[in-house]
This record gives structure tokens, sequence and C-alpha cells, in this order.
């Protein structure tokens, strides 16, 4: 279960659609932000970097990153069995 909640910034890939599908099924509440509507690829790469990737996750006030990053976060703090 995830108690606070969670932002995913998304340009609609299927890891975005993965990591939102993740999230959902932990019972975390979550929003969307998503690339040319609520967002730019500038103001992207001026928040996360130019080499980041999509999607980028943060959990309450925490930036996690990453798909890969989200999953590692998620097994080392317990949510998986």
């Amino acid at each position: 279960m995830i108690d606070n909640t969670c932002v995913i910034y998304t340009n609609g890939s299927q890891e975005c659609e993965r990591v939102a599908s993740l999230l959902q099924s932990l019972g975390g509440e979550y929003h969307e932000y998503v690339l040319d509507c609520h967002f730019s690829q500038r103001a992207f790469e001026a928040e996360f970097g130019k080499d980041a990737e999509y999607p980028q996750v943060a959990i309450g006030a925490k930036h996690i990153g990453s798909l890969k990053e989200t999953l590692q976060f998620m097994k080392d703090n317990g949510h998986f069995t």
C-alpha cells in the first residue's frame, strides 16, 4: 500500500502505462502530467535533465525516477512480497 500521492510525468509510452498500472495495483492515488498537454519537452529536460527517461515518478515530495528506479524503490521499501 502506498500512503502518499504519486505523480507520473508521462509521454504515453508503454513504460508509463506500466508504472501507472503498478501504482494503481498497489492502491496508490496518482496524478499524471502528460507531455505536450501539461508540460513541454524543454520543461521536462530542465526539471529532470537531458538524459532523463519517461516516466519520471515522485511519491509524496520525493522524486524517485524512471520505471526501473521506481521498481527498485518499491522493492527496497517492501511493496513487493
